[in-house]
């Protein structure tokens, strides 16, 4: 879902993975003046009310800054499977490639992911629509279920853009931050309270991502039913972002990753991460057949159709198979155990929440630095290791870690890295930020 920053080649899992909020993001959401210009030409007040895009922010502050190794952003380190990449090499010589597709993804690939959806997915009598990337399928839904003043809940911590879609189609104000669990649950007797109330709020959206970002935790199927349920209930519509479906750890006694489905329910899913196809941009939504002609009418504005070439490129990587992917995500339990004993080597085992799916970990630093967009200014610059600041997701005091961008030979540089950086704050005190 992340946008790749670009870099030199030779930093690629530098610059080009790292995330931060700048000294110069804004702080909550307040309107930046435009001096320069007239009230009349001034950006629209939906826009300058959302948040400043983390990556951009952090490009301005790591100009001509090199050799920065990243456990931030959320990106896997291996390509797309080699029939993929053979695929697009075939797409660039072929006639139709050229042309627009049809608006919600190519005929013979929406019957494919059809096929996944009821084989891996359990869901079935959904239609599908492919978008470019997940976040393009989750700015749909947003254009086509909200109005201006309806309130839609995101859950603390959050996934930054989810908020930021939220905001720009000016919903800003009634956009409700909901609490999860001491196990970074989303707290579902919280959603079923707060829906009962009769406080004039009216709640049309909810959305939960499983397995979490920035959590780094699966929902077992039980607590999703129960979410659903409690939506169906309230005629709310329940979005629930697959993104890192693939994603799971079974083996380690973790659930594994579920759906669920009714006519209030839409499901995001993506080709990014599994498939390693994060610059392809690829997503798609599987939603109650009664949506189509709206959702229609935001795609044809947005992007009329998805790159027909990406398409071609997806259709290739999903006949790979989903043990393909299973076994590059096998490959990652060394990197995540390299990264969480830097964090409970330094500070304790109760420092670190996550690991149960997706490719996250949540890192609760020390008391004094609640200032972590400080922390992670330091570590790029003292440290030369980078990470997501908490409070871009709604958990300040916190860093997000992903163990999934680097080989597990650059990740362990990183992981001592990291493990330098906490030792010293440990060990310091937060005046160690001002030296």
């Amino acid at each position: 879902m992340h946008r790749a920053l670009t870099s030199k080649r030779g930093a690629v899992n530098s610059l080009a993975s790292l995330v931060v909020f700048s000294s110069f993001c804004r702080r909550g959401c307040e309107i930046r003046p435009f001096t320069a210009m007239s009230e009349e030409l001034r950006p629209s007040k939906r826009i300058r009310l959302t948040d400043e895009p983390c990556i951009v922010a952090m490009q301005r502050m790591l100009r001509g800054k090199e050799g920065i190794m990243s456990l931030a952003q959320g990106i896997v380190h291996w390509a797309p499977p080699a029939a993929a990449l053979e695929a697009a090499r075939k797409a660039a010589e072929e006639p139709d490639t050229n042309s627009y597709g049809a608006d919600d993804g190519l005929p013979k690939f929406r019957e494919a992911l059809k096929e996944k959806l009821k084989k891996e997915n359990g869901l079935e009598g959904v239609e599908v629509m492919v978008t470019a990337g997940a976040n393009q399928a989750y700015t749909n839904l947003v254009c086509t279920l909200l109005d201006e003043k309806d309130s839609a809940v995101l859950f603390r911590p959050f996934y930054f853009n989810h908020r930021m879609a939220l905001q720009m189609t000016g919903g800003h104000a009634n956009v409700v931050l909901a609490p999860s669990t001491k196990d970074y649950l989303p707290d579902v007797e919280w959603l079923e309270k707060r829906l009962s109330q009769a406080n004039g709020e009216r709640i049309r959206m909810v959305t939960i991502v499983n397995p979490g970002n920035p959590t780094g935790v699966i929902l077992p199927k039980d607590l999703l039913e129960r979410f659903s349920a409690a939506c169906q209930r309230h005629q709310v519509w329940m979005v629930v972002d697959n993104t890192y479906e693939h994603f799971t750890y079974e083996e380690e006694g973790h659930a594994p990753h579920c759906c669920v489905s009714g006519d209030h329910v839409v499901n995001v899913f993506s080709f990014s991460k599994a498939f390693g196809m994060m610059g392809w941009r690829i997503g798609y939504l599987a939603f109650p057949p009664s949506l189509g002609p709206e959702l229609m009418k935001v795609q044809d504005t947005i992007a009329i159709c998805p790159a027909v070439a990406s398409q071609k490129v997806a259709m290739a990587a999903l006949e790979s198979g989903r043990q393909w992917v299973k076994d590059h995500v096998t490959g990652l339990k060394e990197n995540r155990r390299l990264v969480v004993a830097a964090v409970e080597e330094t500070l304790g085992k109760g420092a670190v929440a996550g690991g149960s799916g997706a490719i996250y970990l949540m890192v609760k630093l020390p008391a004094g630095f609640e200032n972590d967009t400080r922390v992670v200014e330091w570590l790029s610059e003292k440290h030369k290791v980078c990470a997501i600041p908490g409070s871009a997701c709604g958990a300040p005091g916190e860093l997000r870690l992903c163990y999934a961008n680097l080989p597990s030979a650059q990740c362990s540089v990183a992981a001592e890295r990291l493990k330098a950086g906490l030792a010293e704050l440990q060990k310091n005190g937060p005046a160690v930020l001002e030296k």
